[in-house]
């Protein structure tokens, strides 16, 4: 049974950071704040985001809101996707996975990669997704090639061209990444088949991306629900993030928007447990590409629906809207930027919302979750006493 609350419903703004991280310069960073400075350069607006505190975030004031809100800090070893969504979940990175941002894999790795899949391996360095496959697509498309590619994450990515490489083999040829990157020295923390369409010069990435994630380090906060018997929602990429690993049903996105339009449609759903959603675009398509205009926008499209989002939650729903890291579009580089994450806590019966302590690491949103279930914490502290 639960204490205050039936469903809740955790929106993952994919890099939305606040600033603030007291050990940005660790990671290389300097002064970000991915929010603030989107808002500089756009001259953006977002009343109803505000409405719920967001921007006293990083106005540092108190104006009146019907959320509570609060930062929180990540006390893992990294800045990625993986990291942050594991730490929010009750898990805390300490080694970080793999990378080779700056060497590219391996030749041994991809010989072997070569060798299994039977196709020629083109590329092999760290780029911007969209950018390779307007250098390469053309080869990839004559030879039948497969490119290689990373990132500053712990990721091998794999593009082809739905016409040349069917996605089921394409599928099967990250599969045997997987397999591969099982070795110690080469464990990176995702496979990821990233399809594309097009002719050259106008080749478009689709939405039949596939993950192949590692399976959690250890027991996570959506273990301990479904072990429990309460549904874990997956929406978007989080089913990937976590390997499958204690979700109950998930719904793959193709875009924000896509993904918006499945948040209402869970929130129609019957269930007593937690909606887990991930909003990616501002990381995949904007952050990384040093797009503030498109981050804006996408900023903006979350304002312009969380409203109606609001407007159909029940009387015992509690929505939470925080982020897994930065990525400031205004930043140097295409990397992202290790800053504090936004928390806002909203239920239509709240009395007197106010700023809440910031939170000591992301893993207070799970302890919260599992406090509310009556289950044990895994790290962190909850917050749920203070919602009133």
């Amino acid at each position: 049974m639960y204490k205050k609350y039936k469903r809740v419903f955790l929106v993952v703004l994919d890099s939305v950071g606040i600033g603030g991280a007291v050990d940005e310069e660790k990671f290389g960073d300097y002064g970000v704040n991915t929010l603030l400075h989107t808002i500089e350069k756009t001259d953006g607006s977002l009343p109803n985001l505000a409405r719920m505190g967001l921007l006293n975030l990083i106005d540092d004031v108190n104006s009146e809101s019907d959320a509570y809100y609060t930062r929180a800090r990540c006390i893992s070893n990294g800045k990625d996707t993986l990291t942050g969504h594991l730490e929010m979940m009750g898990v805390k990175t300490d080694i970080p996975l793999k990378t080779f941002t700056e060497t590219g894999f391996p030749l041994e790795l991809i010989q072997e990669l070569e060798r299994r899949t039977g196709r020629r391996v083109i590329g092999n360095i760290s780029a911007s997704g969209t950018e390779i496959i307007e250098k390469l697509g053309k080869e990839q498309m004559e030879t039948g090639s497969i490119i290689v590619y990373t990132s500053a994450d712990s990721v091998l990515q794999i593009a082809a061209h739905e016409q040349v490489i069917p996605l089921e083999e394409l599928y099967r040829i990250c599969k045997i990444a997987r397999e591969i990157t099982m070795r110690e020295e080469w464990k990176v923390g995702r496979i990821i088949a990233r399809p594309f369409i097009g002719e050259v010069g106008h080749f478009e990435r689709t939405s039949n991306r596939h993950d192949y994630a590692l399976n959690p380090p250890s027991k996570t906060a959506l273990d301990i629900l479904k072990e429990n018997n309460y549904t874990v929602f997956a929406i978007g990429k989080i089913s990937d993030i976590f390997n499958s690993c204690g979700i109950t049903k998930s719904v793959k996105t193709k875009d924000n928007t896509d993904g918006i339009s499945k948040i209402k449609e869970a929130i129609k759903e019957d269930f007593t447990g937690l909606c887990f959603a991930n909003l990616n675009d501002f990381d995949s398509k904007y952050g990384h590409r040093r797009n503030p205009d498109g981050y804006m926008n996408a900023l903006i499209e979350v304002d312009n629906n969380i409203d109606e989002i609001k407007s159909m939650l029940n009387d015992d729903d509690l929505l939470i809207i925080t982020a897994d890291h930065g990525n400031d579009p205004t930043y140097k580089g295409t990397d992202h930027t290790r800053e504090m994450t936004p928390v806002l806590v909203y239920n239509r019966n709240f009395q007197k919302c106010e700023r809440l302590p910031d939170l000591e690491t992301f893993a207070s949103l799970s302890a919260t979750i599992l406090d509310n279930f009556n289950l044990p914490i895994l790290m962190g502290t909850s917050f749920l006493e203070k919602l009133k």
